[in-house]
């Protein structure tokens, strides 16, 4: 379980204040795996790295009482100083992973060849994109956070990759952010309108969908 306690989110844009999240209460249940809706700017990614932890919010708090990934797709996480390798081995002492086992899995998944083995600011944003996906899928996650991943590499790789994710939700929820609607409705039951700094939640995707549409439709 998440449990968002008062959580309020703001940055000064401006002059202006700008709330990505305003006092904000919402527990995120096991089970459901949510689809996050916003229009540009809403702060959809700014929401995933609160619950994963990497930014911290303005007021109120976030408990997690779960196993959380950081987002898919955000990039930003890695030390580009380091090694694509160096960068497994500091993730899997944050999770408590064995730090061999990811750093065998990383390699063998991902693909980079020697790549691995240089600085993750050498790397292009499809290479940084594998690395990313293969350290989230060679940790047991309760819940995954899906920043707009975009599939990259070969038929075969992105083969694997889908087959892979498929494997961990079997077991495992996701918090979903994307612009494709049918990528929402194929991974995800439930949604999440966020609009103006405030949330709605939706127990049926296509309902969230349909209002966020429609706020799309008055602005």
């Amino acid at each position: 379980m998440i449990r968002l306690e008062r959580l309020t989110k703001s940055f000064k844009r401006k002059g202006d204040i700008k709330y990505i999240a305003k006092d904000v209460s919402f527990t995120i249940p096991r089970g459901d795996s949510i689809g996050l809706l916003g229009r540009n700017g809403a702060g959809k990614s700014t929401l995933l790295r609160l619950i994963a932890g990497t930014i911290k919010p303005t007021s109120g708090r976030i408990i997690r009482l779960a196993n959380v990934s950081f987002p898919l797709g955000f990039q930003g996480s890695f030390n580009g100083s380091l090694t694509g390798e160096q960068n497994v081995r500091f993730v899997a002492r944050i999770y408590g992973q064995d730090t061999d086992e990811l750093v065998d899995y990383v390699q063998d998944f991902a693909e980079l060849s020697q790549a691995y083995y240089m600085p993750v600011k050498t790397y292009s944003s499809g290479m940084k994109a594998r690395l990313a996906f293969g350290i989230s899928m060679g940790v047991d996650f309760d819940y995954y956070l899906v920043d707009e991943i975009t599939a990259v590499g070969d038929v075969n790789f992105k083969k694997k990759c889908r087959q892979v994710f498929q494997e961990k939700l079997q077991s495992s929820d996701i918090i979903m952010v994307s612009h494709s609607n049918p990528t929402l409705k194929e991974y995800c039951a439930t949604g999440i309108v966020l609009e103006d700094g405030g949330l709605s939640y939706f127990a049926n995707i296509d309902d969230a969908i349909k209002r966020h549409n429609e706020n799309m439709a008055r602005r």
